[in-house]
């Protein structure tokens, strides 16, 4: 299997093109520089729906392709999730919006697929991520979820007729998320299977409609990574790409009682003002986890002297991080889902998104952003090339954007 990786740009604020661009100049030239001198680095690019419209509006699509291919960067992949400004004061539940229930949501997802066919290179297949329908507030009705998957269908059935035209295959990808309608896997199931495969056009949808697994949305679902991946596979869903994610996990259990206070303290740290924090507190072994929508909501309910089990809260912070003070990352489930992924040659496209460098407690702050993206682009690599080396008989490789292994 040939892989490719990269990391995703939304990380970076700007919601015109100008923006996108001087920002790709900046951080991800210098990224490339350290990461991959001498072959084109791939990315997984995010534009918003005013830099979307503007591109094709504007006809400059051909030129900023053009620049990619100058600077060396191959936007194998896009992140359709994040419709706006992805960097305003405060975005929280506005990041769900428009949902799929909506025609914006569509048109922009339209947008994007005739960027990413107009940008990657002849012969490249592409995946785009999008949201899980909605926020899982308020209830929705069977009407509404019919119409989402209207809307989802007739993109599978454009996404053929691409293929069939041009011989490119793109996937558009669902992207479960804690709190959303879509935030577990047997939701992401059940929708397919009672929603999506009830027409004349299974086989465009399984083909064209697959999942963005994003390890840190599972591990705050307390979802095995192994399990969440092999049951799509039972259900023949296919994994578009993996967002390769960490969560913030606070292990009470494994704190002794005199520092949880000190621990709790620490992630409040994490509370801060422009992202929803979803955070689930499991006070046990085999209690469900109980959901709170956003971190500070958590906090107001702990209680130092009493508190057990483990809080998990969606956070992405730095894939090589392992251990931060009292708390921990969740990178153990990354190399599951890693080695699961390769097991079964699920996807060959894998996307780092740690979009919260900006907002990270000062300790773990970055001064050089290009550099600390670099050094999770490395930990990546060199994490793949060793399990390659535990799995001898099942070799793959790992592609830079031009097609050539490294």
């Amino acid at each position: 299997m040939t892989i490719q990786f990269g990391y995703c740009t939304n990380v970076h604020a700007g919601v015109d093109l100008d923006q996108t661009r001087a920002n790709l100049d900046c951080y991800a030239v210098a990224v490339k520089q350290r990461v991959s001198p001498d072959a084109p680095l791939g990315i997984g690019l995010w534009l918003s729906a005013a830099t979307a419209r503007r591109l094709l509006g504007e006809a400059r699509l051909a030129e900023f392709g053009r620049w990619l291919t100058e600077v060396g960067l191959v936007p194998f992949t896009l992140n359709g999730f994040p419709f706006g400004d992805f960097h305003q004061r405060v975005v929280k539940h506005q990041v769900y919006l428009p949902t799929w229930f909506e025609p914006a949501r569509w048109e922009y997802t339209q947008n994007l697929i005739a960027i990413l066919h107009g940008l990657l290179p002849p012969g490249r297949e592409g995946s785009i991520s999008t949201l899980p329908l909605a926020w899982g507030e308020p209830a929705r009705s069977d009407e509404q979820l019919r119409a989402a998957a209207a809307a989802l269908r007739r993109v599978a059935g454009d996404l053929a007729a691409l293929e069939q035209e041009s011989g490119r295959l793109l996937t558009l990808c669902l992207e479960p998320e804690p709190g959303c309608l879509l935030q577990r896997s047997p939701d992401v199931v059940r929708f397919f299977e009672d929603y999506l495969l009830r027409g004349q056009d299974e086989e465009a949808v399984r083909r064209h409609l697959r999942v963005c697994h994003d390890v840190c949305h599972a591990v705050v679902m307390f979802e095995e990574q192994a399990e969440v991946l092999q049951r799509y596979r039972a259900a023949g869903i296919g994994v578009g790409k993996v967002q390769v994610s960490s969560a913030v996990v606070l292990p009470l259990d494994r704190t002794p009682r005199a520092d949880r206070g000190a621990a709790l303290r620490q992630l409040a740290g994490f509370n801060e003002d422009r992202y929803l924090h979803q955070t689930l507190v499991r006070t046990a072994a085999g209690v469900l986890p109980v959901f709170h929508e956003d971190l500070p909501l958590a906090l107001a309910k702990a209680e130092p002297e009493r508190a057990t089990g483990e809080w998990r809260v969606h956070f992405h912070v730095p894939i090589y991080l392992e251990r931060f003070g009292r708390l921990e990352a969740s990178r153990p489930a990354i190399l599951d889902c890693l080695r699961t992924v390769n097991a079964h040659g699920m996807t060959e496209h894998f996307e780092i998104e740690t979009y919260a460098w900006g907002v990270l407690p000062r300790e773990l702050q970055q001064p050089d952003l290009a550099a600390g993206i670099a050094d999770e682009l490395t930990w990546f690599r060199q994490t793949w090339q060793q399990l390659q080396s535990e799995r001898p008989a099942n070799p793959s490789t790992i592609r830079n954007g031009d097609g050539r292994s490294p």
